[in-house]
């Protein structure tokens, strides 16, 4: 699963990249040239909508994602083992939904031969079939994981699903951020 993330993660960055590079060509352009692409905007919509699955991913996967957990490093390991199964399950049930919906919108613009309303007119099956990829990608993780949690919690054990689902201690933060330091500084050594 981690090298799915890093794949996840190395698409989500090229894409918010690229989009950055267009995204100021086409300002200078406009500044200095007076002329336009006539569609960065759109593009930038298809990229949001096909990075947005992959970073929900990564955050997944990785357990990236912001938690408050001041009530939870308090509660019991059983209980807090349940949370964080249910946390893990109804984030898979929220990524199945968004399948859902993405799939009908897609077969929907299929139907209807739906194109942009834009000065590209772009066919919007192209885009959104990526889109749908990208979030295929992301319901298939959720679903993987899921499944781990409710195995775990059918087992009841706790200290798996509190290791593998549970938010980081502040020392496991620190430790992970102390590495991550250590890195950069190897990485910048001649």
């Amino acid at each position: 699963m981690t090298f799915c993330a890093r794949v996840m993660g190395i698409v989500f960055g090229t894409l918010m990249l690229l989009l950055a590079v267009l995204i100021t060509i086409e300002t200078l352009i406009r500044k200095f040239f007076s002329l336009s692409f006539g569609g960065i905007d759109e593009l930038g919509g298809y990229a949001i909508a096909v990075a947005a699955p992959l970073a929900f991913g990564v955050a997944m996967i990785e357990q990236s994602h912001i938690r408050i957990n001041l009530l939870h490093m308090r509660l019991p390991t059983a209980v807090k083992a349940v949370l964080n199964a249910l946390a893990a399950l109804s984030l898979g049930l929220l990524a199945a939904f968004l399948l859902y919906f993405t799939a009908h919108t897609v077969l929907e613009t299929h139907d209807y031969r739906s194109i942009a309303q834009t000065p590209w007119a772009t066919p919007l099956i192209y885009p959104q079939a990526v889109w749908l990829v990208a979030m295929s990608i992301f319901a298939v993780s959720a679903a993987v994981l899921s499944l781990k949690a409710l195995l775990l919690l059918i087992k009841r054990d706790w200290p798996a699903l509190n290791q593998r689902f549970g938010p980081a201690s502040a020392s496991e933060e620190l430790e992970a951020e102390l590495f991550d330091l250590k890195q950069r500084e190897e990485g910048a050594q001649p």
